[in-house]
């Protein structure tokens, strides 16, 4: 593929920084910082401006704090204008990015996410008899700097774009050369590109038909359960280890397609989708806080139904009417 020209004009193009305000700011009017900024919006868009011109970033200030949605993860949260920066980069970058991505890459793409990686992956329950299940351990932590910008260095030519991602890289580690933070936008779009030399090698080398990579989690179909376990799984370890310094988890899963994938919070079989036992319980935990929050008067209604929207439609894809009911009808007044 053609590495892009012409990346970093763009970047730092006003009008460009102006749009990437108004991303970072959607849904987000009310908060403070967003507030601040729009106060003196075209001082803080010429800032930005000349930050970028001048090859000096203010980069790196994170408010880090924790989450347990459903695993226990440290988030790091950039200051607004750091946000702004970063959907102005990606305006531009991301469709590069993507241009290498393969059709069965779901992560962090327009037209993609997890709803429709699990549809191809029930799509592919039907014409295999075996999945293979694997992700990465540490995936975001494990993530080496100097592999991701040589891996950059294929799809741009411009050494002031090589050199801003190289800046961004910088403000995080953890370990020397090693991670990305998560939370951070750039992070989520390099994250899922780091993986996609994987892709490639996944589909033209080793000829793999039936494949579906959401982020750092995958599945392998075949017909041959020996070839999975004996053949594609040592190659596979072998690949990440040696040209991306990843390691597989050792708790990957190999079994027959039609007792269920365990796959993004679903359980994708041939004929259906369930909710995975760790999906019900998060659901009904969080329907009966945001609830309780409401009835306490600490939320509003509309932030109630800001939280309860993405709840709910999270179940509604699943063939789970009568326990969605169930959940509204015993904690709920909203439904």
């Amino acid at each position: 593929m053609k590495s892009a020209g012409d990346i970093y004009r763009r970047i730092a193009d006003a009008d460009n920084i102006r749009v990437g305000f108004l991303k970072a700011a959607r849904g987000k009017q009310g908060r403070r910082d967003v507030v601040a900024f729009k106060s003196e919006f075209e001082h803080n868009i010429a800032r930005l401006y000349a930050q970028i011109e001048e090859r000096r970033l203010d980069i790196g200030h994170y408010r880090y704090f924790q989450v347990f949605d459903p695993k226990k993860r440290l988030i790091c949260a950039a200051s607004f204008p750091e946000r702004v920066l970063h959907h102005a980069v990606m305006n531009v970058c991301e469709p590069v990015l993507d241009a290498y991505a393969i059709d069965d890459s779901y992560a962090c793409r327009k037209g993609k996410g997890g709803q429709r990686a699990v549809l191809r992956a029930k799509a592919f329950t039907g014409r295999f008899v075996w999945f293979l299940k694997l992700d990465v351990r540490k995936y975001f932590d494990s993530i080496d700097h100097d592999i991701l910008l040589a891996a950059l260095a294929r799809r741009f030519r411009e050494y002031d774009v090589l050199n801003l991602f190289a800046d961004i890289l910088g403000t995080y580690k953890t370990a020397e050369g090693k991670g990305l933070p998560i939370g951070n936008l750039v992070s989520q779009h390099l994250a899922n590109f780091y993986l996609s030399v994987f892709d490639h090698w996944i589909k033209e080398d080793r000829k793999v038909r039936g494949y579906v990579r959401y982020m750092d989690d995958f599945l392998l179909f075949g017909d041959d359960r020996k070839r999975l376990l004996r053949e594609e799984l040592p190659a596979v370890k072998e690949f990440l280890r040696n040209r991306l310094s990843l390691e597989v988890k050792p708790d990957f899963q190999l079994n027959r397609c039609d007792k269920g994938i365990p796959f993004l919070g679903y359980r994708v079989f041939p004929q259906k989708v369930l909710l995975a036992p760790r999906s019900k319980r998060r659901f009904v935990n969080k329907f009966r806080l945001y609830e309780g929050l409401w009835r306490r008067s600490e939320w509003p209604t509309q932030e109630l139904v800001r939280h309860m929207e993405p709840l709910l439609e999270f179940t509604r894809f699943a063939d789970c009417d009568g326990f969605r009911r169930n959940v509204i009808s015993r904690f709920g007044v909203l439904s």
